[in-house]
């Protein structure tokens, strides 16, 4: 207060507490791909983050799915078809470009997504995934502090797998180098293929094209993913060309008694025709009823655009689990919602490679358990060889801690580098950490065995640092580590009665 130079009462407040750490968000995905419009009102979205809480607001600013469209071309002789129907032998095959966010996006949401930021690189007129689309949306991420989490599902649907690879490594850069305060969950390019498949070796692969930079910044998940997202509802024949489909029903018409053909064929020759949203559905129905290569040509498409790579359901699931029990709760032995098998799949002796191999670049399983479901079997970062960095729960759980201190920090920022100052700072640190280890975040039986915190002259900071406006604090802290090998020893012992 100023100099008292009038009589009377003066009021003097003085703080009692000293200043509190509030614990960040944990667990907010950023998402990079393509969708349908980006739109607010009359502001453009593209390129822009934009942070959304439920798919009903991703619809609202990103509209909906994309119409995927499908050949049916004749397989040579040899080649395994898809398909069989009299003579002719097809497989069904995607001619449409892969967009997959809006399906990512529901197994997000599915698997317990909340709040998370979409950036729209362009819309479903592309005519191609653009790996310089997918950079330049990862760049528009650098202004955002709130996202913990960076992912481009899409970049497995590039053509060109060292595109996508560029991508995966630009999402290492700007996690652990530009930003340092969220991680990269990235796809296996290929990841529905076995390793064992005559292409080669898709994880191997992975591991030396990912490079060697950050990767404590990043996990990823092997193999892909055959879920229930797409339904019968959300396919019809307006996904194929009309002429095609026509051929192959006509092959299947030839099969059938000569008085019915007539009738059957009157729905066929309707294909390609003007129609309103009524008769298209009446027409899709009947087609299903009489037609079981269309059923097969159906639940093919299905299945094709239902195997997707499991880094959104991952978001997800790290959402979850943060809000149900901590950040530092490492993100596994949890199920996969809306899968109905992994694309391969792992035993045991496999997944040895896929945990600990000499590289260090653990990449997490997804497995079907019997009586269990489908669950994630693994966490660990990429990277396995470092003692410090091994799980993806301590990488997060030191982001969070990180981040939290050093937002709280900032009001004293300015303040006199004196031993009040000093203390005030120690306190609110040790008060936020004492809160998390009551929560479990932190190892030890008490909370000096959980952190410590050291700050002053002579103990952290020398004359000269104080002279330059420096002033530094040092915390030392016990992450909790996950039970990764439980050995439970028998034996026998001998008879007591």
């Amino acid at each position: 207060m100023g100099a008292m130079k009038t009589p009377g009462v003066y009021i003097v407040e003085k703080s009692a507490f000293p200043n509190s750490a509030v614990e960040v968000a944990t667990a907010v995905p950023a998402f990079i791909g393509y969708t349908e419009i980006a739109i607010n009102g009359s502001v453009s979205l593209l390129n822009k983050p934009f942070r959304i809480t439920s798919m009903a607001e991703f619809h609202a600013f990103f509209g909906g799915a994309p119409t995927p469209l499908f050949a049916l071309p004749e397989v040579a002789d040899g080649e395994e078809p898809a398909l069989v129907c009299g003579e002719k032998k097809v497989v069904v095959k995607q001619t449409s470009v892969p967009f997959t966010l809006y399906y990512q996006m529901l197994m997000f949401f599915g698997n317990g997504g909340g709040p998370c930021y979409i950036v729209s690189v362009g819309d479903y007129k592309a005519e191609e995934i653009s790996a310089d689309a997918l950079k330049a949306g990862i760049a528009t991420l650098l202004k955002e502090q709130e996202p913990t989490m960076v992912l481009c599902p899409e970049a497995v649907g590039l053509k060109d797998k060292e595109l996508c690879f560029s991508v995966q490594t630009a999402m290492l850069s700007h996690c652990g180098y530009d930003m340092r305060n969220r991680i990269a969950i990235l796809d296996v390019y290929d990841g529905f293929k076995d390793r064992k498949d005559p292409t080669g070796d898709v994880v191997l692969e992975f591991r030396e094209k990912i490079g060697s930079s950050f990767l404590d910044f990043g996990s990823a998940y092997y193999p892909w993913l055959n879920t229930s997202i797409v339904q019968d509802r959300d396919l019809s024949f307006l996904n194929f060309d009309p002429e095609t489909l026509k051929a192959l029903l006509d092959e299947e018409l030839k099969k059938r008694p000569e008085d019915k053909q007539p009738l059957i064929k009157e729905q066929i020759d309707k294909l390609g025709t003007e129609m309103d949203a009524i008769q298209r559905d009446t027409l899709n129905k009947t087609l299903m009823q009489i037609s079981p290569i269309y059923n097969g040509v159906l639940k093919e498409t299905r299945r094709i655009l239902n195997l997707l790579a499991p880094s959104a359901s991952m978001a997800g699931i790290y959402t979850m689990v943060d809000n149900t029990r901590g950040v530092w709760k490492a993100p596994a032995n949890i199920s996969v919602n809306s899968v109905i098998s992994p694309a391969v799949n792992i035993t045991n002796e496999e997944q040895e490679d896929l945990n600990v191999p000499l590289s260090g670049k653990a990449i997490n399983a997804i497995r079907a358990f019997v009586g269990e479901g489908i669950k994630v079997w693994g966490a660990r970062t990429l990277d396995g060889n470092s003692l410090d960095w091994r799980y993806i729960n301590v990488r997060r759980t030191m982001i969070m801690l990180e981040e939290s201190i050093k937002n709280a920090s900032r009001a004293y920022v300015f303040d006199p580098n004196v031993a009040a100052t000093w203390i005030n700072l120690k306190s609110m640190i040790q008060n936020f950490l004492n809160g998390i280890w009551k929560r479990g975040g932190l190892a030890g039986a008490s909370p000096e065995d959980a952190f410590s915190v050291h700050v002053g002259l002579g103990d952290t900071m020398t004359p000269e640092d104080i002279l330059e406006g420096i002033l530094r604090v040092t915390v030392l802290v016990a992450i909790v580590r996950p039970a990764e090998f439980i050995e439970i020893t028998f034996q026998q012992q001998m008879q007591k009665s």
